[in-house]
């Protein structure tokens, strides 16, 4: 496992408190912990504070479910924008590496304008103008940020990697990549290793479960290929798992911690 930089989402650490979810983390033989924006703010402080102090630091930040980026209000627009931008910052104030976020879920918020525009072609050209201004915001933090395409019961937009691919190759900005998702890639793509190294210009992040959400070899991923396609293609960003219902992880957390060590020497072993 030491050729990899692996980190673990917040909530799957048993806690309470940081100080605790740092430690354990370390025990765990991890390197880093992905924490959520909603709660970022009242956590920056002391998470800059302990990355700095032991061998486990900030790996990234994930945006979650919160304002929609892709609604008919301006003021809910806004307020999303907002919330990214201000999780970018503190990003780039803690040492992460970069930002996941999903532009949307589940159905289209917007009007189908046909024959001038679909909602979907509606909805990604709205997405590329608020990329060109959050690139810039990542640009001046001097972090990632990373387009998260999730499976089609969680949204219609972006399922696949070249879909988000497509999305943000045409704005050529180094602050832009893309997340692959291997429980969402298990569900939507037809073969992954393929299809890390066709969008290999593009993956900055990786989020690690198997098929069924659990932890890796409790599933039917086969993640040897995988870990071979990522080598191929260079990659030296994090390997963050997210496994269970993210965000609600916290009646499992103990479970999953005594099965990680399984699950990581299974995969990396």
């Amino acid at each position: 496992m030491t050729d990899w930089k692996v980190a673990i989402q917040e909530d799957m650490l048993p806690g309470p408190t940081l100080e605790d979810r740092f430690l354990q983390a370390a025990d765990l033989g991890l390197q880093g912990i992905e924490f959520w924006s909603e709660h970022l703010p009242g956590q920056a402080a002391e998470i800059e504070r302990r990355s700095k102090q032991g061998t486990v630091v900030a790996s990234s930040i994930n945006n979650g479910r919160r304002s929609r980026f892709l609604d008919p209000e301006p003021e809910e627009r806004t307020r999303a924008m907002a919330e990214l931008s201000e999780a970018i910052e503190l990003a780039g104030r803690i040492g992460a590496n970069g930002v996941v976020y999903v532009p949307h879920f589940f159905d289209p918020q917007l009007p189908d304008l046909s024959p001038y525009k679909t909602a979907i072609e509606l909805e990604r050209a709205l997405l590329r103008a608020q990329l060109e201004i959050l690139a810039e915001t990542a640009n001046q933090a001097k972090v990632q940020l990373w387009v998260e395409p999730v499976n089609r019961e969680e949204t219609h937009l972006l399922n696949r990697l070249e879909q988000a691919s497509s999305l943000i190759d045409p704005l050529a900005h180094d602050r832009l990549g893309i997340v692959a998702d291997l429980f969402h890639m298990a569900q939507e793509e037809p073969d992954t290793p393929v299809a890390i190294l066709e969008n290999q210009a593009h993956i900055g992040h990786v989020h690690l479960a198997d098929s069924n959400r659990k932890l890796p070899g409790q599933g039917s991923t086969e993640f040897r290929p995988i870990l071979q396609a990522l080598k191929e293609i260079g990659f030296g960003g994090w390997l963050a798992l997210e496994c269970g219902v993210p965000g609600q992880n916290q009646s499992r957390a103990d479970r999953y911690s005594a099965e990680l060590p399984e699950s990581l020497s299974s995969m990396f072993g």
